[in-house]
């Protein structure tokens, strides 16, 4: 079995690996282990989940963090989906329950790490404001919200593949993003540094909002790292679960 990792940011790339990757490009992270570093967006996400499959992958897995749709989710919390909705409301069964139970008993030696399972929704956009995430986990009920893993989800279930999505919590619901932030991310997701510090200049206002954003998004890369060390036990696990439950996936 080839794992292969989407993996949309830079900095959620760091918390798998030190190895320099260029955008678009599989590199073996170790034996059957490929990791591309796809981009923001549905588009890149479904390229990269394409390009994984050409060579060899046969389990899919989305790599990084979400916004939290539940209030009482914390920044650094773990969300393990079990089903997906996309930006149309059109909702994706995941059908890997048992795989889910197997890697929530690998990272249960963690006690400091919270792991919640449920829905992933999907964003075609940035959220920024808590209004925005409170009305999609209304309307969808989901329980986190990111910009790929749907978009990877239909590209494994088109292929008839295990999929698995590890994000953890960046920004709770109740936060607005700073507008700084939108300002200056490109659109593959990465921030302009010019754009942002001549925005802070002439907003000096955002910077406290930057600097509890970085809090949050650190704690997020803190657990993502914890998963990382388990990652061989994680994929592991999927195997384990398909000895026991053959056709759950």
């Amino acid at each position: 079995m080839i794992t292969g990792i989407v993996v949309a940011l830079s900095e959620e790339l760091n918390t798998l690996t030190s190895k320099k990757l260029e955008k678009g490009c599989v590199q073996g992270l170790a034996d059957k282990i490929l990791v591309i570093y796809s981009g923001a967006g549905v588009e890149n996400a479904r390229t990269a989940s394409e390009l994984l499959i050409t060579q060899g992958a046969n389990q899919l897995i989305s790599w990084g963090c979400a916004a939290a749709l539940d209030g009482e989710f914390r920044s650094g919390d773990l969300v393990l989906a079990n089903a997906c909705v996309d930006a149309d409301h059109v909702a994706i069964d995941l059908n890997n329950e048992a795989w889910l139970v197997n890697v929530k008993n690998c990272l249960s030696k963690h006690s400091d790490m919270r792991i919640h399972t449920g829905k992933l929704a999907e964003s075609k956009n940035i959220v920024a404001s808590s209004n925005d995430k409170a009305k999609i986990a209304e309307a969808t009920d989901a329980i986190a919200l990111d910009m790929e893993s749907v978009a990877i989800a239909k590209v494994a279930q088109a292929h008839g593949l295990p999929f698995l999505s590890i994000r953890a919590i960046a920004d709770p619901v109740n936060m607005d993003l700073p507008k700084a932030v939108s300002h200056a991310l490109n659109e593959q997701g990465d921030v302009i540094l010019g754009k942002l510090l001549t925005y802070l200049m002439w907003h000096p206002a955002e910077l406290p909002g930057l600097i509890k954003l970085g809090l949050h998004f650190h704690a997020a890369k803190k657990t993502l790292r914890l998963v990382a060390k388990q990652l061989s036990d994680v994929i592991a696990s999927h195997q384990s679960a398909s000895e026991t439950q053959p056709n759950n996936i």
